[in-house]
């Protein structure tokens, strides 16, 4: 602080900032080479070729829990996990947890969705004859990484996440151009260069996509 203004000094607003830089970029580090890496593959996702992994297991349902979800009237269109019984089965004799997992009743059959980042996988039980079948399809770990990107079907804390780490961005980005202010007295090439980074993807947008 100045001791005769009371007010900040050059020298200490270059400090704050060159602070909340670094501490912006540690921050988004991980997520920048993330997401960076996943532009790349997104954008030639026809390029790389995936070869999907698909497991299939079925199993018949014991008589007894066969009998406790026997259709009756308003299951049509209904939504709810299953019961506790039927999903300790199935995570026993199907080997996928399937507890808490909101499932689609109709009279013919019970159906739970499983998708997951670089893969998906479903359930279907036949509620007259007991068969249960699994369908688990793996779509490889760049297909996990290119979903993550997305948040497809990555759960609430991955969306955390990604808001935190573009926050983390957006200080990154503002504490830098401020910096570049700052020092663009001394470095002639600051705004041409900065003016480059804006108006090119502008003029392509402009030109090129359509």
């Amino acid at each position: 602080m100045s001791a005769v203004a009371g007010r900040p000094t050059r020298a200490s607003w270059l400090k704050a900032l060159h602070r909340w830089h670094w501490i912006s970029s540690a921050v988004a580090l991980a997520g920048l080479l993330l997401f960076a890496a996943t532009g790349l593959t997104l954008n030639h996702a026809a390029q790389i070729e995936a070869h999907p992994v698909v497991v299939g297991r079925k199993a018949i349902l014991p008589p007894a829990l066969l009998a406790a979800q026997a259709p009756r009237p308003g299951d049509a269109g209904r939504h709810g996990p299953l019961p506790a019984g039927i999903a300790d089965w199935v995570a026993g004799a199907l080997r996928v947890d399937v507890r808490g997992r909101p499932a689609e009743w109709s009279p013919d059959e019970l159906y739970v969705a499983l998708p997951r980042p670089g893969g998906d996988a479903w359930v279907r039980i036949d509620r007259a004859s007991g068969q249960a079948e699994l369908e688990d399809t793996d779509r490889g770990w760049i297909s996990y990484a290119n979903d993550l990107h997305k948040g497809r079907n990555a759960g609430p804390a991955w969306r955390w996440f990604i808001d935190a780490f573009a926050l983390a961005c957006l200080v990154f980005a503002v504490t830098g151009l401020v910096l570049l202010k700052m020092h663009a007295g001394g470095r002639p090439g600051t705004w041409p260069l900065v003016g480059l980074g804006v108006v090119l993807p502008v003029l392509l947008a402009l030109l090129f996509v359509h």
